[in-house]
């Protein structure tokens, strides 16, 4: 959904502790100390078992340069599987990164940051030595690391097993779990450790996709424990969270206190909430990077400022690299792919765009380079990440009706549709349900991302909502947050869960569920 205008940490030898560090970096020329030259920030932002994410800024105190060169080594083996903001190269333990053509110009007090992803084992100890453009560099000063190391999400917690009856003969349902679960995909459902069937029915909460790009924050709005009680108040069990590719792997056109290890601490920091809450967490990659102009264009903007029609092939799997290998150890987290993709506006055919779904690479009418689903699952499984997975259709995720034979494969077999419907789109009513929706629920399990309308009422989402319990469907409304009921839609006109005309009809329906 469209939005309304808006107005360092460093991994020191075997212990997993995170802090920033400073890297001056001068000149070695005799006589006289020199002037640095540059001065960098290296940081860790994101760490797991075996692998994580870094971060250079290098900051130029000399005269302009027209092109730069970044050379480090690895002491302990660490090894680049991904970089961006630069064009990252490895030989041995020797790293280089040049520039793009888009940041070669490097003025006198400018900063240019690029990031990457690595592996590590035993130790990931800080790079001791840089050069800028061939001469060597001194290290300045490191700060005091924090002694409290970074803990694993959460984990889910032990659930006592059902107990075998002994009458009647024949067994009952499984129990469903206590809390959030563990969600697998059984055939056409979503099943806890136990087995029982599960449905995801809440809310989307906005704000982590556009405040951080925009300068104004991380989140809109408080994302306190009180709020996310207040979601939990509706009865709501699960909470679908937006991001911004460019603000989790920290580019540098994002204000510093809203990127990197700042914006990644607050997106778990709001995951560890809803879990307490015994809430089901959707992350999900809504505002992406890359630059497109053509038919039903959010913005022109090269930078994640507004929906794309695809992932882009330059930082997308680098963000799902980082984003499963930081909630892989807690399958009670879902991951959900791209928001809304409409290659279909692009594209002149359906098979085009159906092709540049799954595919990705050169698109027609898209001039970025694009990855596909099949780029994003492939990504997601090879940090070894089982959690379940959220693929969407076409036309802004309105469109399933060649799903299931463009859908990508899951060597994880724990994949499901991924479907948004407001009053205003072309697949929004009952025969086109009955036709296009139905087969896929027939084959994988159905989440319908966003439900709403324009309306201010909820007549229509009260349909939507009947079709999808009459199949033991999930369903989240969009979205929680005090905007316009008309043009938000919003849900909620204070974060106490006070409804607006629209939201009353979800939270009484999910109310009503569960009495």
């Amino acid at each position: 959904m469209r939005h309304p205008p808006r107005l360092t940490a460093l991994l020191a030898g075997a212990a997993v502790t995170l802090a920033s560090t400073a890297l001056a970096v001068v000149g070695t020329a005799s006589g006289a100390a020199a002037a640095p030259v540059c001065t960098v920030e290296y940081s860790v932002t994101n760490q797991w078992t075996g692998g994580f994410q870094g971060a250079l800024t290098v900051t130029n105190n000399s005269t302009a340069l027209n092109g730069w060169s970044l050379g480090f080594s690895f002491p302990a083996g660490q090894q680049v599987g991904q970089g961006w903001g630069g064009k990252w190269s490895q030989s041995g333990a020797a790293v280089t990164v040049t520039n793009e053509s888009w940041n070669a110009q490097l003025g006198a007090g400018v900063k240019a940051t690029t990031g990457f992803i690595a592996s590590w084992t035993g130790t990931n100890t800080a790079p001791a030595a840089f050069t800028l453009g061939g001469v060597p560099c001194t290290v300045d000063g490191p700060t005091t690391p924090p002694t409290t190391p970074p803990t694993d999400p959460p984990t889910t917690p032990p659930t006592t097993p059902p107990t075998t009856p002994t009458t009647p003969p024949t067994s009952p349902p499984p129990t469903p779990v206590t809390g959030a679960p563990e969600l697998s995909v059984t055939g056409n459902k979503f099943t806890d450790q136990n087995g029982a069937v599960r449905r995801l029915l809440g809310v989307n909460r906005s704000g982590g996709e556009f405040m951080c790009v925009q300068g104004y924050g991380i989140w809109d709005g408080p994302a306190d424990d009180a709020s996310v009680r207040a979601i939990a108040d509706w009865k709501a069990n699960t909470v679908r969270i937006p991001l911004n590719e460019e603000c989790w792997l920290g580019l540098d056109n994002v204000k510093p206190e809203y990127r990197g290890a700042n914006y990644v601490d607050a997106v778990k920091d709001l995951v560890t909430k809803v879990l307490a809450h015994g809430m089901t967490p959707v992350v999900e990659l809504h505002w992406t990077h890359g630059q497109y102009t053509g038919n039903s264009a959010g913005c022109a903007d090269v930078h994640a400022t507004c929906q794309k029609p695809m992932p882009n092939a330059q930082y997308t799997p680098a963000f799902w690299t980082s984003v499963a290998n930081t909630f892989k150890n807690d399958r009670r987290v879902v991951l959900d792919l791209f928001n809304e993709p409409y290659p279909d506006r692009a594209t002149s055919t359906a098979t085009q765009a159906w092709t540049c779904w799954r595919d990705g690479g050169t698109c027609p009418g898209i001039g970025y380079e694009v990855a596909g689903m099949q780029d994003l699952v492939d990504a997601v499984r090879a940090t070894g990440a089982k959690n379940l997975v959220l693929v969407p259709g076409l036309a802004y995720s309105n469109d399933l009706s060649q799903w299931l034979t463009y859908r990508p494969t899951d060597p994880a077999a724990n994949l499901a549709a991924a479907w948004h419907v407001y009053n205003f789109n072309t697949c929004a009513d009952e025969t086109c349900w009955n036709n296009t929706l139905a087969p896929v629920a027939a084959q994988v399990p159905l989440l319908a991302g966003e439900i709403g309308e324009n309306t201010c009422g909820h007549a229509f989402i009260d349909r939507v909502m009947k079709w999808f319990d009459d199949r033991g469907l999930s369903y989240l409304g969009w979205t929680w947050n005090t905007w316009n009921c008309n043009s938000g839609p919003a849900l909620i006109t204070s974060y106490d869960g006070t409804p607006t005309a629209f939201g009353t009809g979800l939270r009484d329906h999910l109310r009503a569920l569960t009495s």
